[in-house]
């Protein structure tokens, strides 16, 4: 569905290397995502309402959370599409890993709200009203929550996103929340223990746990993480594949958000060879190496009497 989704709404879908592309694939997932999230806020309140279920309700409030989250992937989007100017001469693209950030902050304020509610409810329990209506409108709810972890992964793969992977899996957190809540509803009925309060206490755990997690792989990202050994690699590979390549050596790749990365690299050519054409070689690679990796990648020749054949070494990232 999310295919026939997207090609109705984005024009040249496939085109994903285009940054006016990628913006319009972040601004249906927020879009998507804000409708779905707000459904599903309105229904479990109602629900959690009906039912006096405090684990509903914290399931209701996470789904408002999300909803956020929402937002923030679309400003996102927007933000990390501004071009460079004087100040960001490689562009915006990291703010994608500063709105993953702010997600988590929401996601993570969140729990501990769930957390909170949870153990007044764990100490003053209160008895749960069964509804069958309810519980098959909570089974719905999770359908959908699947089909958003779905498409968010679908999408986040497609175009290197961040935000769009975590989002996929706060969607895959809520769906087994949800499946716990309709759980404890049921066993509610048959137990003496605040079986509501202990669940709403899980689930404020899963959402403190995706909050840390997604915070974590943020700040990562800001600080600059190890490039992909694949990606060095492809890199590799493609810079060797050049018939007067002998050697090559102190790679560096500067990742400034997605489909914004910067490389540099020293290839040892023969210093015989005519300038000209070395260069002219040189220049061949670097459009190959960008075409098939989108990286701008710029090669140092490095004149040598005798092929060494070194590889690759001196891999870093700031």
């Amino acid at each position: 569905m999310i295919k026939l989704i997207i090609r109705k709404f984005i024009n040249d879908y496939q085109n994903t290397t285009d940054i006016y592309v990628r913006e319009a694939y972040g601004v249906l997932s927020g879009v998507l995502g804000i409708i779905c999230n707000l459904v599903l806020f309105a229904v479990k309140l109602a629900v959690g309402l009906f039912i006096d279920s405090i684990a509903v309700i914290s399931d209701a409030f996470n789904n408002l959370s999300d909803l956020g989250s929402s937002l923030v992937t679309i400003f996102g989007a927007k933000l990390s599409n501004r071009p460079p100017d004087k100040e960001h001469p490689y562009g915006h693209g990291r703010f994608e890993y500063i709105a993953s950030l702010i997600v988590s902050f929401v996601i993570f304020a969140v729990g501990l709200q769930v957390m909170r509610s949870s153990i007044d409810k764990i100490i003053a329990p209160k008895a749960i009203l069964f509804s069958p209506v309810s519980i098959a409108i909570l089974s719905i709810s999770i359908s959908i929550k699947i089909w958003m972890f779905s498409y968010n992964k679908y999408i986040g793969k497609t175009i290197n996103s961040s935000i769009n992977r975590a989002t996929a899996y706060d969607s895959l957190n809520d769906a087994i929340a949800t499946g716990a809540v309709i759980a404890g509803t049921i066993l509610g009925r048959h137990v003496g223990f605040p079986v509501d309060g202990l669940l709403g206490l899980f689930i404020s755990f899963l959402i403190v746990y995706t909050g840390f997690g997604i915070a974590k792989d943020s700040v990562n990202l800001l600080l600059g993480p190890s490039p992909d050994p694949e990606l060095i690699e492809n890199i590799c590979s493609l810079i060797l594949k050049g018939k007067n390549i002998k050697g090559i050596h102190d790679l560096k790749v500067h990742d400034y958000g997605p489909g914004r990365v910067i490389a540099s690299i020293h290839a040892e050519v023969p210093d015989a060879l005519n300038i000209m054409d070395i260069h002219s070689e040189i220049d061949e690679i670097e459009q190959i190496i960008e075409n098939q990796l989108g990286i701008n990648i710029v090669i140092h020749m490095d004149p040598v009497k005798e092929p060494t054949g070194k590889t690759p070494e001196n891999t870093e990232t700031p």
